[in-house]
């Protein structure tokens, strides 16, 4: 299941920098990840400041 970012996200871009496949992208108020293109390999969730990202 791929990762998802919670409303916790302050709209950093770290996990944008740190994803390999460029999945993540700025949305409206916080950071979204598209599922389709999302590996499942949480390098988003490692580098995230406040653990927005999550594999739910």
């Amino acid at each position: 299941m791929a990762y998802k970012i919670s409303d916790e996200c302050i709209s950093c871009g770290a996990c944008a920098s740190g994803c390999p496949v460029d999945a993540i992208s700025e949305g409206d108020g916080k950071y979204v990840i598209d599922a389709d293109t999302c590996i499942e390999c949480g390098a988003c969730a490692d580098t995230c400041p406040v653990g927005a990202p999550s594999a739910d």
